[in-house]
């Protein structure tokens, strides 16, 4: 197998837990638990950190990409961006300053050219206060990534869109690479995907069966191809891997044996776009699974019934989870964004069991 960038999460949105949905103040959301989970990925070899965007009033992404970029010198760190809340020419300012001050120098000397370590989720929220409609809202994201690549390009714009309107010389801040990091974006629906096959780098899906994600794959480099654009694919799920299977399955059992149903609701619903397709999906796989919540083996719906998103782990021995992570690199996955519940425990049980036989390294692009 080629090698694909294998990447972990930080909590930033309160989403860590010991049992699901039963909160516990050792693993709330502060600077100091989301600090320690992103230098433990730096350590223990991940390629990338995952920093999430949540609608409800938490921790902010960027401000937390700012710091811990002065905390950490290898590891790439993908911050999301809530395009709707966001003024495009204002994020590419933070893009491009975070970009500068988060490079580090190549070569063994640490003298050779500065190297990017900002890639970003765009994600396609609503403006503050409005709920449109997926084919508006897609459409606004498509014009924003559009301003984005432009000013972060170094180049004046003069655009004149349904959604935007703005003029502007060329900026002073540019990223160091000249251009725009890596965009990873996500999204089910048929808006989304033309969002995606207009102006994403990285394609990224939710947990789904093998087929489906085969199916997704051929739908989106048809989709590119017609925009003359080429896409490189991720997979975003959750992992509970141990010694044995069996051990692997009852961890997820005890993950979810706390779980109120309605509290499980409650927090699945908390979101801003809970009828999403995307959302929608994970709810179809649930319905789907066997009576211990495995939809496919070594696949596991469990996560989602208290979480929105992504709501299925890839659960098995370390054979078995690398086996079913090669498998979706031969339909053409490259990247995998991965966690687990606790976060800083799971990262160290994969790294440990997984990832020394897995070949690894941040996407180039």
């Amino acid at each position: 197998m080629t090698a694909c960038e294998v990447s972990w999460f930080s909590a930033l949105c309160d989403d860590d837990y010991e049992f699901l949905g039963v909160p516990d103040p050792l693993l709330v959301s502060s600077w100091e638990h989301c600090r320690d989970i992103v230098v433990q990925a730096e350590t223990l070899g991940y390629d990338n950190v995952l920093l999430p965007s949540g609608y409800a009033v938490g921790i902010d992404t960027t401000a937390f990409a700012a710091a811990i970029a002065t905390h950490t010198r290898r590891i790439r760190l993908l911050m999301a961006a809530r395009i709707g809340e966001l003024w495009p020419p204002q994020l590419a300012r933070q893009i491009a300053t975070i970009d500068r001050f988060s490079a580090v120098r190549t070569g063994d000397d640490g003298l050779g050219p500065l190297r990017s370590r900002l890639t970003i989720n765009i994600i396609s929220s609503d403006p503050p206060g409005q709920a449109l409609a997926s084919a508006p809202r897609y459409a606004r994201t498509t014009e924003a990534i559009a301003i984005l690549r432009a000013l972060l390009a170094g180049q004046a714009i003069d655009h004149r869109g349904e959604h935007y309107q703005i003029t502007l010389d060329p900026p002073a801040t540019q990223p160091v690479a000249g251009r725009a990091p890596p965009f990873y974006f996500g999204g089910l629906s048929p808006d989304a995907r033309e969002c995606a096959a207009q102006g994403a780098d990285v394609y990224l899906m939710w947990p789904d069966t093998e087929p489906a994600v085969a199916e997704i794959i051929a739908d989106m480099h048809a989709r590119a191809a017609r925009h003359g654009r080429t896409l490189r694919f991720g997979y975003r799920a959750h992992v509970i891997v141990r010694e044995t299977e069996d051990a692997a399955r009852a961890a997820a059992a005890r993950l979810v044996s706390r779980l109120d149903d309605a509290e499980g609701a409650r927090i699945r619903n908390q979101g801003l776009h809970p009828t999403s397709a995307g959302t929608l999906r994970q709810g179809e796989l649930r319905g789907e699974a066997d009576t211990e919540g495995y939809v496919e083996r070594h696949l596991w719906t469990g996560v989602g019934r208290a979480r929105g998103g992504a709501g299925a782990a890839i659960v098995g021995d370390p054979d078995q989870v690398l086996a079913k992570l090669r498998a979706y690199q031969a339909m053409g996955i490259e990247a995998f964004i991965l966690s687990g519940y606790p976060h800083a425990a799971e990262a160290d049980l994969f790294a440990r069991h997984v990832l020394p036989n897995l070949a690894h390294g941040p996407l180039a692009f």
